[in-house]
């Protein structure tokens, strides 16, 4: 009998320690950061979000906002975001009623682009003055394009590209991160 109760104790040993052990070490692991810590999001996290309410009318509905301020003199770099935009509201497919895309547009800002995009039925043109715009993106340049919340806050940043190529790749990263925002939300 004695040799059954050892055999008992140390099956109850081994099965304690089965279970125990590895939330001991998975707590071990969170505590001393053993592991590297990965973030979903493909874009620039900013942190305090940028709130853009001042920009924005309250009767406006209440979606998810691509954002790109257009600059004084509209170049490559320019005209690959304001594709982007275009192509980024087409990509969400059944999703596209609860985004929108926004181009700022300030006093002095290139005409031409101005124009262009009056006839670009995916984006909608707001016109805002240097002082709000500089008031909203006083922590963070206004270079990139920008995804607000539906209480639009901006949340995410995401540089613009020179090279065609480049801002084609960096386009999916901004489509992978809406997709991920409007499945997460129950908001617009």
């Amino acid at each position: 009998m004695t040799t059954t109760k050892k055999n008992n104790k140390g099956l109850i040993l081994t099965f304690i320690a089965v279970f125990t052990l590895p939330v001991i070490l998975a707590k071990l692991a969170l505590d001393n950061h053993w592991f590297t810590e990965a973030s979903t999001n493909k874009g620039e996290l900013l942190q305090p979000s940028l709130d853009m309410n001042n920009l924005v009318s309250e009767q406006d509905p209440k979606k998810w906002k691509l954002v790109y301020v257009l600059p004084a003199q509209c170049d490559v770099t320019c005209e690959n975001a304001i594709y982007s935009l275009t192509q980024l509201h087409s990509a969400l497919g059944k999703e596209q009623d609860r985004a929108e895309s926004i181009v700022i547009t300030l006093e002095d800002s290139d005409p031409k682009a101005i124009s262009a995009l009056a006839n670009n039925k995916h984006l909608r043109v707001l016109k805002a003055n240097q002082q709000s715009v500089n008031q909203v993106f006083q922590q963070v340049t206004t270079n990139g394009i920008f995804i607000a919340d539906t209480l639009n806050n901006i949340i995410l940043r995401y540089p613009t590209q020179s090279d065609t190529q480049q801002a084609v790749l960096h386009s999916r990263d901004i489509l992978s991160d809406m997709r991920k925002v409007l499945k997460l939300s129950r908001i617009g």
